[in-house]
């Protein structure tokens, strides 16, 4: 099975060349006690025999500087693919789409919450970020969100306004599944998949969550994948932000989705990542 990790990040050893400037003013505590660069990761994935990787924007980190992302994508480009960090309501969003784009990435992050952000940030859904999500539209360019389940009215707004925009929620939008089946109090993330270009990140959090209270892991990946499709869910492992090795989160993930078909746990585990990140043209809008 051909395994792509969707989510990964890497850090830098130099920081005279990569300072950090991280979004919310200060540095992951992840990203310092146990940071990884370029080879690290590499290593990593190779151990787990996984094939390729997204690298993400550390966004905790550098904020909106991308340049490392750029420097492993151009060091290892049969292995990674990039995915850069975007103020979107910034007066240059769009021009900073078309820069990143032009070095190499694959689509851009928006960092809405997280562990130095916590609650979930008001601008998104803001008239300010038109263009950007416009634009994106226009030319096919994949979003990754990291945002709460709280923003996922803003998200809908922003969907009937862009309906050709792909989007994939990091940790699908880490809801609150304690509720268990039939996960009332994530009813907004199930709601959000008759929207065709919404697709799923199947982290470590995600699971984590679905370990809560009433809820099951292997369950809630089944009704993910009957609301979703298998080819709208990614796995990702969150390495190095996750305790763990890839090989430690991957083994995770293949527990929760052991029930599934072979067809829907080959998607998961890298088909979906592969079709969503397949190259896009700057001026043509289409994929191949």
């Amino acid at each position: 099975m051909l395994v792509i990790d969707s989510h990964t990040h890497v850090i830098s050893t130099d920081r005279e060349r990569y300072p950090a400037a991280p979004i919310g003013g200060r540095q992951s505590d992840w990203s310092q006690a146990h940071p990884v660069d370029i080879d690290g990761l590499l290593h990593a994935l190779d151990d787990a025999g996984i094939a390729k990787a997204v690298v993400v924007q550390a966004s905790t980190v550098y904020g909106h500087d991308n340049r490392y992302v750029v420097e492993a994508v151009r060091a290892h480009p049969d292995r990674f693919l990039g995915v850069y960090s975007l103020d979107a309501v910034a007066p240059d969003a769009v021009e900073r789409i078309k820069h990143w784009q032009a070095e190499g990435l694959s689509g851009f992050r928006l960092f809405t919450t997280g562990t130095t952000m916590p609650g979930q940030a008001d601008w998104l859904g803001h008239e300010d970020s038109y263009p950007a999500w416009a634009y994106a539209e226009e030319h096919d360019i994949p979003v990754c969100l990291q945002m709460t389940i709280q923003g996922l009215p803003a998200l809908r707004a922003l969907l009937k306004r862009f309906p050709g925009v792909r989007v994939l929620l990091d940790h699908c939008a880490r809801p609150d599944l304690s509720d268990g089946r039939p996960y009332r109090r994530a009813e907004d993330l199930f709601d959000l998949a008759a929207f065709p270009g919404v697709h799923l990140k199947l982290t470590h959090r995600a699971l984590a969550a679905a370990e809560q209270g009433l809820s099951v892991p292997a369950e809630f990946v089944a009704d993910l994948v009957s609301a979703y499709g298998a080819n709208r869910i990614a796995w990702g492992s969150n390495f190095p932000a996750a305790e763990g090795t890839p090989a430690d989160l991957l083994a995770q993930a293949r527990k929760a989705t052991a029930d599934l078909s072979q067809a829907d746990q080959e998607l998961i585990f890298g088909g979906t990542s592969a079709a969503f990140y397949a190259p896009t043209t700057q001026t043509g809008g289409t994929r191949g």
